[in-house]
């Protein structure tokens, strides 16, 4: 299937946007670091949790465009309805696992690891707070 151009545009602005919210996050976790460092890790976990996290969730936000852009395509609505509450539970599934992950794997940091997931909600939510249209 080959992707179309609005997915591909608002999956670079979800990414964009994810990416600079990560990197304050990161730089957050700095400062909060400077000032309590025996409380507020700041370590290759911390960037490490960060940097996949992000991914994470671009990762999610580009599968739901592509399956948006699939069940556009389907003309039976039960069939539709079907293909997205598939994608629906493998895409929470899947960051489901990582967050297990970020949360028992000493080589992560739960909080820098879960974090992130929330970032293309906000993005999408300042978007529409600005008034920026597509």
């Amino acid at each position: 299937m080959k992707v179309q151009p609005a997915v591909k545009k608002e999956t670079c602005r979800i990414a964009a946007g994810t990416a600079v919210a990560t990197l304050i996050m990161l730089a957050v976790f700095l400062a909060l670091h400077q000032i309590r460092p025996d409380f507020v890790p700041f370590d290759f976990r911390v960037i490490a949790s960060g940097v996949i996290g992000a991914a994470v969730a671009v990762g999610n936000f580009f599968l739901m465009g592509l399956t948006v852009q699939r069940v556009t395509a389907i003309t039976d609505q039960e069939q539709a309805t079907k293909v997205m509450r598939a994608s629906y539970s493998r895409r929470n599934t899947a960051q489901g696992v990582w967050i297990i992950l970020a949360l028992v794997l000493p080589v992560f940091n739960g909080a820098a690891g879960v974090i992130p997931l929330f970032f293309p909600g906000f993005c999408i939510k300042l978007r529409g707070l600005a008034g920026l249209k597509t």
